[in-house]
């Protein structure tokens, strides 16, 4: 081919990804996608995961697989993929502690909003304030009352510092102006062990943790965390219904490339999840979880991550939380 009818045909091509949206390496993904969880196994995360890999490989046109890389409250997944070629084959599926890490963590091996590229907010979802029904706490205000009348005599559980149960209560305290004393346990299922057993009497936990507890009669529900009523649990107030205005306290699961990754495969990426998003799959897990499904691009993840980080830092900072 000449020299000029090939030059000619590469400006077309260019030409083409920019009016259309095209990628302009069209043969992307041309391997294996993997989207790295910074969590073990078989928790919400990895649910979530799992069922996006699955969608989103129908939409690419290529296998989506799941590796699970936990430690270090997540930042050692974090890091790997933050280090490895952008180019679109390695992704983060990163949550709230994405966002509360630079607060409780200032030496990241990885700068936070400068080491990844944003494709996607996922969903949100929100945490539920139990009790052991044995306990007198049928309301969030009788819980503050409480509070109030023997200062740190109430403990609260979580699956660790710097979780979204933890910083749920942490915030609670601040908001309600409340003593509590936080119990950090190695994961939710001997936190939620020892609510049932009366060694801690509250927690601002996950949906997954303790939906089937809740059911049974052997945890009370006393409110939700998230700005408006969940679909999930209807007649529960929201905290700050319940008596704590401005009360908000949202998990979330949102997509991020390496830094440097093509805005055209970004794209490409991002509009994959729009479309697992509205699958039969995630229709179903919005009700097993409870999540809002959110659909927004990586303007839109980048600002809501942006805003949390700067929300909850507040509350660290305030509360004088420190990592363990």
């Amino acid at each position: 081919m000449p020299v000029r009818t090939r030059l000619s045909a590469a400006i077309t091509a260019v030409l083409a990804a920019i009016c259309f949206g095209v990628p302009a390496d069209a043969a992307y993904p041309d391997k294996i996608v993997k989207i790295v969880v910074p969590f073990a196994p078989g928790g919400g995360t990895d649910l979530v995961a799992r069922r996006l890999a699955d969608e989103m490989a129908k939409t690419l046109g290529h296998s989506v697989i799941v590796e699970n890389r936990p430690g270090a409250g997540t930042i050692l997944g974090s890091a790997a993929v933050a280090n490895s070629e952008p180019d679109g084959h390695t992704l983060l599926l990163a949550t709230f502690a994405h966002a509360v890490n630079p607060s409780l963590n200032p030496k990241l091996p990885y700068d936070t909003f400068k080491a990844f590229a944003p494709v996607g907010l996922i969903a949100r979802s929100f945490n539920v304030v139990v009790v052991n029904p044995r306990l007198p706490y049928r309301s969030v205000q009788d819980l503050i009352a409480a509070a109030r009348a023997e200062p740190g005599k109430i403990n609260f559980g979580s699956f660790g510092v710097g979780t979204s149960a933890h910083l749920a209560g942490e915030l609670f305290k601040k908001s309600a102006n409340v003593d509590l004393t936080h119990v950090p346990y190695k994961g939710a299922a001997p936190a939620i062990t020892d609510l049932l057993g009366g060694q801690i009497q509250v927690m601002f936990t996950t949906v997954a943790s303790v939906a089937s507890h809740v059911q049974s009669g052997q945890l009370r529900a006393l409110a939700v965390t998230s700005a408006e009523r969940a679909s999930l649990y209807p007649d529960l107030p929201t905290v700050a219904e319940a008596g704590v205005p401005g009360y908000v306290a949202e998990s979330w699961y949102g997509l991020f490339a390496p830094v440097g990754t093509p805005p055209q495969v970004v794209q490409v990426l991002s509009t994959s999840i729009a479309r697992a998003l509205q699958s039969d799959a995630f229709a179903k897990l919005k009700e097993l979880e409870g999540l809002t499904l959110a659909g927004g691009g990586p303007e839109d993840l980048d600002r809501y991550v942006r805003d949390q980080a700067a929300r909850w830092q507040d509350v660290i900072v305030t509360m004088k939380i420190k990592p363990e």
